[in-house]
């Protein structure tokens, strides 16, 4: 395990709320190719923060390397139905092209 990921996990565990710490986490574990690891830490923060848009793209990538398509496809459409909610256009582009993709 890396020295982020332990630091970020240090955090977590004095404060499981900090979505930045808890999103480090997700993308730290992407970036180690563990994504089952990713996929958990996405599902805690939007738990906790059900409009963190940027959860729905990046855990929708974890599922797909999980082979979990229609996971992936779900949580892309959550995250189109959050994004067109809150306004957020680039995210919500962003998430209809990979959902555009898995087809």
């Amino acid at each position: 395990m890396s020295a982020r990921i332990e630091a970020l996990t240090q955090m977590l565990a004095q404060d499981p709320a900090n979505t930045f710490a808890r999103y480090g986490l997700a993308m730290a574990h992407l970036g180690e190719d563990r994504p089952e690891e990713a996929w958990r830490e996405f599902q805690a923060l939007l738990e906790k923060n059900p409009d963190y848009a940027a959860a729905f793209f990046h855990g929708g990538r974890a599922l797909e390397t999980l082979g979990r398509l229609d996971e992936a496809r779900a949580i892309y459409e959550q995250g189109i139905a959050v994004t067109t909610r809150t306004g957020d256009g680039h995210t919500r582009s962003e998430l209809q092209a990979a959902l555009d993709i898995l087809g």
